[in-house]
């Protein structure tokens, strides 16, 4: 019985109230209506007042209608006044999901226009509005008096409790057409605390992507720009482009332009920066070749794009360049070109086409190459076009099966000037500044005191060089019946090298008094053949799985030829470590190959102990067994000298993993010395990582390699830690300690005092230094809060002058970040200190 006066009292409200949404043809309207626009409605009882010609809905009351739901204790329907009025618990879910609830709800009979009280609104997003009292107008524009705004969950143990941040307004309009609310008289409150009073503000709602407007500003205070705010401001000319200019005001230089365009189409996209300046104060820089305080005008201009050609094929660049080395940090402009790295940045253009499968890679690409230190010279850097790769591997060809794979490199590379370095010392400069009684002597652009073989090292030869590879490789994995594993393994290897060097201009003529500086042009033919052992023992215990591997393996080759010819420019870096004990061939790049017969011999074990402990071992060594080792051999700038594989009988190498529990990791890598067991590179870290705090040491020592250039010993200990010490904050911090500075100084004092002792009227007596093992050579702290609708985050940053880096004076910058989830972000960064970093920056 009580279910049939439900379903009665349901049927008579949907009979009264259809009407008011369907029109007055009933019969009509519930027939033709689209099942989304027919009215469902719920409730315990219906009652009708003939004398204030009302009916209403009571107890439990839900309507569905057009997506939209409506609960409440109690609606009644107003035949006089055609409004509907909702009390109890009234909530509305419309149809994208936003949540409507309030004290009492007073609306038209189309639900378009009323008033709400105690309105609280929780949109999709997680945005929130509340307010005493709303309006509602058209079914578009709400009108929060006294409203509040927020991104922030409320408070779970107290929810009356105010949020994290909050905009409060004496009214907050939100406009659904048009997809902006407007705040009028607001502030911004944090923790119900307010801090910053606005006007008059607005900005998209959550349902806009892309909108014309002002974005975020941003600040700017250094010693050469001055105080400086930038206002971007977005223009959304379609939905596939739009267009982003940002006057920056700087009080010391100017008006900085910066424009951005961005193109998205059917197959690719596209962007173009640009910026620049006619600068005020010129004096805030240094001069040429230091700064740029000489230029008027300085900007950049900067492309980067992809096109999907076909699934397969792409075409990219991303080229970028500037009136000066400087302009980048100068004026802070981003630019993808940069490279990431604390030291000896640079601005990489290139152009690229990029094709693969599953089973073959193609790459063609060009390369130019920007320096941004003053220390480097511009016509030193090689100009890379083309550098052509292409490899394809066949699995199981038919008859030899195994592995057969193809490798193509083609490299053309052109310089107007040759670079040098002197050995064991760089201590010559082709530009060479005096010294002053206010400021010490120092030299640009590496040079050499004696261009000699045993004194100096070219790399990289100016004019044109250019090289083509072309190789073949098998191999193939055989398991015999004792479950050993047998890889033999062949190759043939052909390259032709183009050298046309230029001894011409600037110092290119020293080339010839350390190499042969004819033009020429040469090929050299690797054919290879090789075997490698690998005999895996398994032994099961009750603490744990162990493996041990014995490997062996021999490599047969004829000697390596023109290896004095060759310019390497792409094969230079020869570390010898465990990564590359069994690798054919141990180069880096293609300019150089490994020649002779090498056996290569080690022993790995791998143990698990339980569900997360674990431990990886490797001990190895390489013997040089016949013909010419081309480690021993060196080549123009001496690779493979002091690398630890130049003797018959190479250095040790070793590597360690082991996790005795889950969250604590220590490993390390270490060569040690063949006759003396004295470790030549050391690199070992310990970790440990809580679901609260995490930290890692690593420690690091590389011994000189007076041959390549390195005269000094290269030590290192770093610390790095962060700790979340309450709910949503957090610390880190970390720091370097270059623990062989001290003796640079001490190298630095010796040269200057020498030089004061002989000519003391031209050079001061120096300072002695009291730096100690443990100086600082970076540092960084920071404080994070983050929750699910701010960010906060304040970061401070040390690092010393490295002259390497065009530095001169430590650089200390503090760094700040605020953003507001639906509001905006806010970002500023301030260098401590007159000076900027080493970056052409005059002192104050």
């Amino acid at each position: 019985m009580r279910r049939i006066a439900r379903l009665a009292a349901a049927t008579a409200l949907a009979t009264t109230l259809a009407p008011v949404f369907a029109g007055p043809n009933l019969a009509f309207a519930q027939s033709a209506a689209k099942p989304q626009e027919r009215m469902v409605v719920d409730a315990r009882e219906l009652v009708y007042d003939k004398d204030k010609n009302t009916v209403s809905a009571v107890g439990d009351v839900q309507i569905l209608y057009q997506g939209r739901t409506i609960e409440a204790d109690r609606v009644v329907y107003d035949r006089m006044s055609k409004r509907v009025v909702a009390t109890g618990n009234a909530r509305i879910t419309e149809s994208n999901g936003t949540v409507i609830t309030g004290d009492r709800f007073n609306l038209t009979d189309d639900f378009r226009d009323g008033f709400i009280d105690s309105l609280r609104v929780v949109n999709t997003d997680k945005t929130r509005f509340s307010a005493p009292r709303a309006e509602r107008t058209d079914g578009e524009v709400f009108v929060f008096d006294k409203g509040i705004y927020t991104a922030c969950e409320p408070c779970a143990e107290n929810p009356e409790k105010p949020p994290f941040w909050q905009v409060r307004a004496a009214r907050i309009i939100h406009k659904k057409s048009e997809q902006m609310i407007y705040y009028e008289d607001a502030r911004l409150e944090f923790a119900g605390i307010p801090i910053a009073y606005i006007p008059y503000m607005s900005g998209p709602d959550a349902t806009v992507k892309r909108k014309t407007g002002f974005l975020s500003p941003k600040f700017i205070n250094t010693s050469a720009l001055g105080v400086g705010v930038g206002l971007p401001y977005f223009i959304n000319l379609a939905p596939h482009y739009d267009v982003t200019l940002t006057p920056t005001y700087l009080s010391r230089q100017g008006l900085l332009g910066e424009v951005e365009w961005r193109h998205r189409f059917a197959n690719g996209s596209y962007n173009i920066r640009a910026a620049g300046i006619f600068q005020q104060d010129k004096d805030a820089f240094l001069k040429s070749p230091f700064g740029a305080g000489d230029d008027d005008f300085r900007g950049s201009i900067e492309t980067a794009g992809k096109v999907f050609i076909n699934p397969r094929w792409t075409f990219n660049w991303d080229i970028a360049g500037s009136t000066d080395r400087f302009f980048y940090k100068n004026y802070r402009i981003r630019s993808e070109s940069i490279t990431n790295g604390s030291y000896l940045q640079e601005s990489t253009s290139s152009v690229g086409l990029n094709g693969q499968s599953a089973n073959a890679w193609f790459d063609m690409r060009g390369y130019y190459f920007q320096p941004l230190s003053y220390l480097d010279w511009q016509k030193q850097q090689p100009v890379a076009l083309p550098v052509v790769d292409y490899n394809k591997r066949l699995h199981k060809p038919s008859l030899i099966g195994g592995e057969l794979s193809f490798t193509v490199n083609i490299t053309h590379l052109s310089r107007e000037a040759a670079a040098f370095q002197g050995i064991p010392n760089q201590d010559r400069y082709l530009l060479n500044i005096p010294a002053t009684p206010t400021m010490a002597g120092y030299g640009l652009y590496d040079g050499c005191a004696v261009y000699q073989k045993d004194r100096c090292l070219i790399r990289g030869l100016a004019g044109n060089i250019a090289r083509a590879t072309a190789e073949v490789a098998w191999r193939r994995n055989f398991t015999d019946s004792f479950g050993q594993i047998w890889t033999p393994y062949a190759s043939m290897r052909a390259d032709i090298f183009s050298v046309n060097p230029n001894t011409t201009d600037y110092t290119n003529y020293h080339v010839r008094t350390i190499a042969d500086a004819t033009d020429d042009v040469f090929g050299r033919v690797m054919p290879a053949a090789g075997l490698m052992y690998r005999y895996p023992f398994v032994a099961t215990t009750s603490w744990g799985t162990h493996i041990l591997e014995p490997v062996a393996q021999i490599v047969a080759r004829p000697n390596e030829t023109n290896s004095m010819r060759v310019a390497n420019e792409d094969a230079q870096s020869m570390v010898f470590d465990d990564t590359n004990l069994f690798e054919w061939n141990k180069f880096s790049g293609y300019d150089r190959v490994e020649g002779g017969t090498r056996a290569n011999i080690g022993l790995r074990y791998s143990g698990t102990f339980g569900k997360d402990s674990y431990a990886n071992l490797l001990f190895g060594q390489s013997y040089h067994l016949g013909g010419r080792n081309s480690y021993a051999s060196g080549d123009l700038v001496n690779t493979g000298l002091q690398s630890g594989l130049d003797t018959r009988n190479s250095d040790y190498v070793a590597r360690a993993q082991y996790q005795p529990f889950k969250g604590l990791l220590f490993q390390g890598g270490a060569r040690f010395d063949e006759s003396n067991w004295e470790a030549q590179r050391i690199d070992a870290s310990a970790s440990y990582t809580h679901k609260l705090f995490a930290t890692t040491v690593g420690y690091s020592r590389y011994e000189p390699q007076p041959e390549l250039g390195i005269p000094r010993r290269r030590e290192g200990l770093s610390l790095s830690q962060s700790f979340s010490f309450a709910q949503y904050w957090s610390v880190r911090g970390s720091v370097l300690f270059d623990l062989d500075k001290y003796k640079y100084d001490r190298e630095r004092y010796r040269d200057a005092f020498v030089a004061n002792q002989l000519n003391p009227a031209l050079y001061t007596a120096p300072v002695y230094p009291k730096t100690g093992p443990f100086q600082t050579a970076g540092l960084s702290a920071g404080l994070r809060y983050q929750d699910e609708c701010t960010i906060f985050d304040v970061t401070y940053t040390q690092s010393y002058a490295d002259r390497q880096a065009g530095a001169k004076d430590d650089t200390r910058t503090v760094m700040f970040r605020l953003e507001l989830r639906t509001l905006g972000e806010i970002s500023y960064s301030q260098n401590l200190g007159t000076n900027s970093s080493g970056d052409g920056v005059a002192s104050n």
